[in-house]
């Protein structure tokens, strides 16, 4: 039974990877510093989504809005990922396996996003019958 946004599988593990997008972070050159911050706005907005739509569940509708922004905030940091193997070809600093291991984990949040999307359903409270 899901109490509390902590209860969430895809918010646990969007908070998880932060560690490794932090550490990876530093590696990126200071010349590619808009990348750098792209990147951790992207992944750091995902469980604060979540959070702030879980806080509004008694809406569906605004719960899956908010499950949406995370996911296309998942989908940005993949996409930042890919940009940054692309950078490592020319920085030894940035590992193409470290990147690639991230970005499949961040699929997979995309992916427990849009399953949530599909399969949540907001079921009336005692209190509303």
């Amino acid at each position: 039974m899901i109490k509390d946004v902590t209860d969430l599988k895809v918010y646990q593990l969007s908070l998880e990877l932060l560690d490794p997008v932090y550490k990876l972070s530093y590696l990126i050159p200071t010349s590619h510093q808009k990348l750098r911050r792209q990147l951790i706005e992207s992944t750091e907005s995902i469980a604060a989504l979540i959070a702030e739509g879980y806080a509004k569940k008694r809406s569906e509708k605004e719960f899956k809005r908010f499950l949406q922004m995370a996911m296309g905030s998942s989908d940005e940091a993949i996409t930042h990922l890919r940009v940054i193997i692309i950078l490592s070809k020319h920085h030894n600093r940035l590992k193409v396996e470290t990147c690639e291991a991230i970005l499949e984990k961040y699929k997979i949040v995309s992916k427990q996003l849009q399953s949530l999307i599909n399969k949540w359903v907001t079921y009336p409270s005692s209190s509303d019958l």
